[in-house]
């Protein structure tokens, strides 16, 4: 595996990792605190024009600490989306997450087959033994071929 030229994996060892996750710019703890400013400042703002008699101030204050609560939850719950892709001790480990919930699915190295799952740009379907996986979903279209290729390479020097 020492003459393998990779771009997307991570040697450890006699094993090859490939981390494939989303570019977020936010932790969800990040998020958190974020959001927990935005409430004090804005419930701050509230109560300041509630002492001045404008009751409606605050209901909408409200309405709009729901909405941005929301959209700030779904984002965290989907910030530490990814996949991982082992090849070790002859079996290929694909680990999928989404949403907090994790799918993993494990092939012996001789069977797998790493293609496209329709054309070009498409998702790379890996599969063995009557299983599929599809990954690559973090990965830009244009570079899945080149992912899928490595995959191959990696699993035929292995």
């Amino acid at each position: 595996m020492s003459t393998l030229v990779l771009r997307f994996a991570t040697v450890s060892g006699q094993n090859l990792h490939w981390l494939l996750q989303r570019n977020c710019s936010v932790t969800p703890a990040q998020l958190g605190w974020l959001y927990a400013s935005i409430c004090v400042v804005s419930v701050g703002i509230a109560g300041f024009f509630w002492s001045l008699g404008a009751h409606l101030v605050a209901p909408f204050a409200g309405l709009e600490l729901l909405a941005v609560g929301a959209a700030f939850l779904s984002y965290a719950r989907h910030a530490t989306d990814g996949e991982r892709i082992s090849l070790q001790d002859g079996r290929l480990v694909v680990e999928r997450e989404t949403a907090g919930r994790r799918e993993r699915a494990e092939f012996r190295r001789e069977w797998v087959r790493v293609e496209p799952k329709v054309g070009d740009g498409s998702l790379i379907q890996v599969s063995a033994q009557g299983r599929s996986v599809d990954v690559g979903r973090f990965v830009r279209p244009e570079l899945r071929p080149a992912l899928a290729s490595e995959i191959r390479m990696a699993l035929r020097a292995a």
